[in-house]
């Protein structure tokens, strides 16, 4: 093999990759949070909602978590401008990441509404409260802690890995960021070497960032890296 590394070109760009990896950081929050409170209502419909409201729902968790992410934002991205809707390239792989993070989320969290005792619910509505009020107080805090670790390691995972996705509809994220610019000078080896070390950097730090936020907030211990 005669290839020699030339290390030296991408920390001049470096700059550009840790903007990159920035916005995948915001793009994996911005769509977990999104995600996170479309599977909390979807996830109580489906414990407690009417079948009127858990047949579309269920209609969408099938049809989301039996397609790849990936057929979903082209969908958005190539196949809405076909009925005049034209959305942003972010805004396709955000929407996209969103509703993919909604449908296992809500298998997630249903898991979490389904682990509440019955007689605590029961004391709820002794007190008077109403089912917001139940879901506030008492579902949403025992979620926090049951299924917490499940949750943390769906961000770090799935989300921050999946906004790599983005990088085939224009959005330069830092795998975004790697291929514009190992296309200018071919240095393919020595970008996504260095992607590949950030990724795991970016992804540790998620997940210790992650698990000293759920000992804190919920006391719950979650799994690091």
């Amino acid at each position: 093999m005669d290839y020699t590394f030339q290390y030296g070109i991408v920390w001049e760009n470096l700059g550009a990759l840790l903007q990159g990896a920035l916005l995948t950081f915001q793009l994996g929050t911005l769509a977990f949070s999104g995600g996170a409170l479309i599977g909390l209502l979807c996830a109580a419909i489906v414990a407690y909602g009417p079948f009127i409201l858990r047949l579309p729902v269920h209609i969408y968790v099938v049809a989301v978590t039996n397609t790849p992410a990936l057929i979903q934002i082209y969908f958005l991205y190539y196949g809405l401008p076909e009925f005049g809707i034209r959305w942003s390239s972010e805004a396709c792989l955000m929407i996209g990441l969103i509703l993919n993070a909604g449908a296992y989320l809500t298998l997630i969290m249903r898991a979490g509404f389904l682990s509440v005792r019955r007689t605590e619910l029961e004391a709820g509505q002794v007190l008077g409260m109403s089912i917001l009020q139940q879901i506030r107080y008492i579902v949403v805090p025992h979620i926090a802690k049951s299924i917490y670790p499940a949750l943390a390691n769906f961000f770090v995972v799935i989300l921050v890995m999946g906004t790599s996705i983005g990088a085939l509809v224009g959005v330069d994220e830092l795998t975004g960021q790697a291929i514009n610019l190992s296309s200018v000078n071919y240095r393919w080896l020595e970008y996504f070497t260095v992607v590949a070390v950030m990724y795991v950097v970016l992804t540790f730090v998620a997940s210790i960032g992650l698990a000293l936020f759920g000992r804190w907030a919920f006391r719950v211990r979650a799994r690091i890296f």
